[in-house]
């Protein structure tokens, strides 16, 4: 047993541990759905990520970078999904590693229990019931040292404390919230980040070439490129609510999707609101070509068991040709995919709702498309949360074939919020969630 999980607790977890990086695999088994009425999506295959220390598999890739993980396993790389060459293989991205919040003195406290831990892009394989880590590719700055997932700004993003809240901890503008990746045809990726909200393209060992911003963010102090070519309206973004869903075009041009609605004119207005944003970048021209109204259903039809809107989400975009997608709408216990197809007619980038002057705001408007907005048409594909077998917390879908969705869930590296997270001795009490990928077969394909 590896020295780094000495003292850790766990709920049915299994150890792997001092095992390189390419044969790391673990097994919960899980069968597919039986019974399933004829006509009806059903899960067809589970696989589980076992345990990896999370010090053993950041100091494989940057050694030095951990120096405690806490009893913390490898985890949350369920933030994105997106086909790899083979079949069964796929490349996912962690997010900004552990991350929780305790209430101190009546006031929440964003906590890094692993302050050292580099967001990473990982290359799995599906074998049986089980994930395997094949690779795996650390983000870092021009001069290669880990761009790390800690908050960026003091006053715009969360204040970083250590895992007990009580120890205040650096920002860092190289920080990253990583969400949604695809890999362009040279090899490179590009991933999406909630604290700019940035589109991100790294190289193919990870290496972050360019970051594009909002107009006006004033990033400062950053070991890279970072170009303000992003519409300043995204400056409105909620906190942790940047973007979230990416989706690569054939064409090669790239969609981003505004996790929630943007707090404009203020954080009342974007907790009520039903309408977020998709935008077209095209990395030819370096550029914003294209930004969409989409307009979320109710709450309580995308989780029957949930009535506040605030819990509305996109977490995950997907190219299913010409210019269609897929769009996921989700709360942490429920999802439905629609099928959009980007309209030239809808975009209103550049317009009045594109200004953050505007009054009322397009966030604030009870019926965009009555107020004259161009609202994105949709039709429902599958409502996950009739599923048996589908998880909570889906942010990752990938389209294995014209009838297969492959689903992959953020596990939140085993972290609950709460000052009971850790124990007396500072260890992770784990969740007992577990790293799945989920084959989901529609009835009628895509």
């Amino acid at each position: 047993m590896s020295p780094h999980a000495t003292g850790r607790r766990r709920v049915h977890r299994s150890i792997a541990a001092g095992i390189p990086l390419a044969v790391l695999a673990a097994l919960v088994a899980a069968g597919p759905a039986e019974g399933a009425p004829a006509g009806e999506a059903q899960v067809v295959r589970t696989a589980t990520l076992g345990d990896i220390p999370l010090g053993t598999f950041s100091n494989a890739l940057l050694p030095g970078t951990v120096d405690d993980d806490r009893g913390v396993d490898l985890g949350g790389i369920g933030s994105d999904i997106y086909p790899a060459d083979r079949k069964g293989e796929f490349w996912t991205v962690t997010d900004r590693g552990p991350n929780g919040q305790i209430k101190v003195d009546g006031t929440k406290r964003r906590t890094f229990p692993v302050p050292g831990f580099d967001p990473a892009i990982v290359k799995i394989r599906v074998s049986g019931d089980s994930v395997q880590v094949l690779d795996a590719i650390p983000l870092t700055t021009s001069s290669g040292k880990p761009v790390t997932g800690l908050s960026n700004q003091e006053g715009r993003d969360e204040a970083p404390y250590s895992y007990n809240a009580q120890t205040s901890l650096s920002y860092n503008p190289n920080g990253l919230d990583t969400e949604g990746i695809v890999r362009a045809a040279d090899g490179s990726f590009w991933l999406v980040d909630e604290y700019g909200p940035s589109l991100v393209h790294v190289s193919a060992r990870g290496k972050v070439l360019t970051r594009y911003v909002p107009k006006g963010l004033r990033l400062a102090g950053v070991d890279y490129p970072v170009v303000e070519a992003l519409p300043s309206v995204l400056l409105h973004r909620k906190t942790n609510r940047g973007f979230e869903g990416l989706a690569q075009l054939p064409g090669g041009d790239l969609v981003m999707a505004v996790q929630s609605p943007l707090s404009l004119p203020d954080a009342d207005a974007g907790g009520t609101s039903r309408t977020t944003r998709l935008l077209r970048f095209s990395p030819k021209k370096k550029a914003v070509t294209a930004e969409y109204a989409y307009r979320f259903d109710p709450v309580n039809v995308v989780d029957p068991s949930e009535d506040d809107t605030s819990e509305l989400k996109i977490s995950s975009v997907v190219a299913v040709g010409g210019d269609r997608l897929l769009v996921e709408e989700r709360t942490d216990k429920a999802a439905r995919l629609q099928l959009v197809l980007l309209d030239r007619a809808a975009n209103i980038l550049g317009n009045a709702w594109d200004e953050d002057t505007t009054s009322p705001s397009l966030e604030q408007l009870a019926d965009p498309a009555a107020s004259g907005v161009p609202v994105l048409a949709k039709r429902l594909v599958v409502d996950l949360g009739t599923v048996a077998g589908v998880p909570g917390k889906i942010e990752g879908v990938a389209r294995v074939d014209r009838d297969t969705l492959a689903l992959i869930n953020d596990n939140d590296f085993g972290m609950t919020d709460g000052a009971g997270a850790f124990d007396a001795q500072g260890r992770l009490v784990d969740s007992g969630v577990e790293t799945t990928v989920t084959y989901v077969r529609l009835p009628h394909g895509i």
